[in-house]
């Protein structure tokens, strides 16, 4: 949702973001600040907040996909791209080097928990082969 406000009716949205100063001091100086700068008015726009995969999370999930992959004679990016399309499913694409198996999304687009669901299918996967990773809460030496 985007919110056009004109020049004439800013400084009253401008109050009103004061009253949140306490909550989000950058935000409000920020806001004030583009005020100053625009001529016509100001847009406020309001998305849905996605919360991203965590530093943790990746650094385990790139560990085990790496060793998993070299269990089963793959490269880390080939593992990568199988776990992809396992967990998010795949489309098949006609090339000049014949048919390439692409996974329907990417990890760099992935919320936290379809990351998770990432790092579950990783974990289910090397079970069903008997390759053992370790849940991610224990000690790993």
């Amino acid at each position: 949702m985007q919110l056009h406000i004109p020049r004439e009716k800013s400084q009253l949205i401008i109050n009103v973001f004061q009253l949140f100063s306490g909550l989000f001091p950058d935000a409000v100086d920020q806001l004030i600040e583009t005020n100053k700068k625009a001529a016509e008015g100001i847009t406020i726009e309001v998305t849905p907040m996605r919360l991203k995969r965590t530093r943790p999370q990746e650094n385990y999930y790139r560990k085990w996909c790496r060793d998993f992959a070299m269990f089963c004679g793959m490269t880390p990016d080939e593992m990568h791209d199988e776990m992809l399309c396992q967990t998010f499913g795949s489309t098949e694409h006609a090339t000049n080097f014949g048919i390439r198996r692409r996974p329907v999304k990417r990890s760099s687009k992935a919320a936290r928990t379809d990351y998770s669901e990432l790092v579950e299918t990783l974990c289910r996967v090397a079970a069903e082969t008997g390759y053992y990773i370790p849940p991610p809460h224990e000690d790993r030496e």
